[in-house]
This record gives C-alpha cells, structure tokens and sequence, in this order.
C-alpha cells in the first residue's frame, strides 16, 4: 500500500506501481477549480515531476459526475477576478514542466477549465458519459487557452466548442480525435492504469522524445520539423538502452532499460 499524500487539503497523490494518479478530491463542487484546487494540482504535479518512481501521471477528478466544471464562478465572482494569468491554473507544456506523459481520466463533465486541464493531458481517457464543453461564452468569460484547439480537432469542430458553449458527448469528441479511448465508467480506471503500464514499459528516453516531438512539430514547418526531429531523436539513437533493446530481443528476455 503507497503512502496517499493530500496537497491543500483537495488534491490526492497516490502511487500505483509506475503512475502516480493525481485526483481532485472536491466533488460537491463538482471539482471546480478553487484557489485551493489550483495550489494543489501545482504541488501535485510538481511534486510527479520529482518522483522517481512515477513513469506516467495520472489526472482525474472525484465522484462519478465531474472530472472538473471548471473555475469556482462564486470565488470569482467575490474576488471580482477580471484578466487571469496563464498560471492562474497550472498548465503542463504550457506554465510548467512535468517531463512525464499525462493522461487525464475523465470520469464525467469537463468543462471550461475542466476542459482545459484535458487538453493539456497527452492522452485523454473518457467514460462514456462524460462531456466536454468549454463553456465559457454563457458567462462572459474568455478562453485564450483553447489557442491549440485546432491544431488537436478540425478548426470547424473547434469553432462549435467556443461558439455554442454547448459540451459534446465522449463518443463524439474520441471521433473528432480529442478523446483516444471512450470505455464504461466500471472500467476507467483499470484502462487508464493498463495504458500507463504499457507506457512505463516503454524505453524512457524514446517516450519523452516521442512526446517532444509531437508539440515541436506543431511550431514547424515541414522541412524543418524533419531537421528539429532529427536533433531530438539523436541522443535515444546514442543512448545505452538504443542498444539493450535490439541485445535483450537477440536474447529473447525482457529489456532492462537504465533512461541513458
């Protein structure tokens, strides 16, 4: 049994073999992003990127209705919050680094910042009954970090997230390329834990160049996209474990990989 660390009070840490899963722990709010949550999804991933024994990281929220509703429209509304910074939720590739494939568990509605904190997930898992909206437009507020929208969905669909503020059903939003999985909500978290096992199995060095390049490419034109992906790519073609993969197939055991 791993140790279940607590950040501000409403954010859970917790080690499962090589995932560190980070939940936020406020469902009567429907996980909304309070001063409190935004503080400690900081610190938890924060602390992800230093541990060692956490190969992928894990986002989901708590209960069975909400992985996250977004901002507390009450705190914002008393703190008469007007231009937020792009730090006011912590953004991973964005505001921080977290080094380590994210995948967020989406166990219900995701939306405005619930759908951001999906975005920024490299992987998203969704229950079938979840839904994702950025919502902003119903109350006046803005949603500047939904800029790398259309490079994730067709600018079209894009357009219907920011322009109706109506969410779209999971199923819908795995056609459209937003989702990768849509499974039944018993089954999310054994998915997400199998899909962040086979990750961790993976050469570590050829999985966090494989992330990089994929967000470099998006800055890049085509020649040179091939030029930035070749300079990534070289020191895993150099590394120690470029070589213990093709040695541990030539004798036909399980590769021991040491991230050199």
């Amino acid at each position: 049994m791993t140790e279940l660390l607590t950040f501000e009070g409403v954010v859970t840490y917790e080690n499962r073999g090589p995932a560190a899963w980070i939940t936020i722990e406020r469902p009567e709010a429907r996980n909304a992003l309070n001063h409190a949550v935004r503080e400690g999804l900081r610190a938890a991933y924060e602390h992800a990127a230093a541990d060692d024994t956490a190969k992928v990281v894990v986002l989901t929220g708590s209960g069975e209705k909400a992985f996250c509703a977004g901002g507390d429209l009450k705190e914002m509304s008393d703190t008469a919050l007007k231009v937020p910074a792009p730090d006011w939720i912590p953004q991973p590739g964005r505001t921080m680094d977290l080094g380590k494939p994210l995948i967020a568990a989406v166990n219900g509605v995701a939306l405005a910042g619930g759908f951001l904190l999906a975005q920024c997930a490299d992987l998203v898992v969704a229950a079938d009954h979840a839904t994702f909206g950025i919502t902003e437009a119903r109350v006046g507020r803005g949603a500047p970090w939904a800029a790398p929208l259309p490079w994730l969905v067709p600018p079209r669909i894009a357009l219907e997230f920011l322009l109706t503020a109506a969410p779209l059903p999971a199923e819908r939003c795995r056609e459209v390329g937003l989702v990768n999985h849509v499974v039944p909500a018993s089954d999310l978290v054994s998915h997400v834990q199998d899909l962040a096992e086979t990750i961790a199995r993976n050469a570590p060095l050829s999985v966090a160049a494989g992330k990089r390049m994929v967000y470099e490419m998006a800055s890049h034109p085509r020649e040179r996209a091939f030029e930035v992906a070749e300079e990534i790519w070289e020191p895993v073609y150099l590394s120690d474990d470029a070589q213990e993969g093709p040695l541990s197939f030539k004798e036909k055991r399980a590769p021991r990989w040491s991230g050199r």
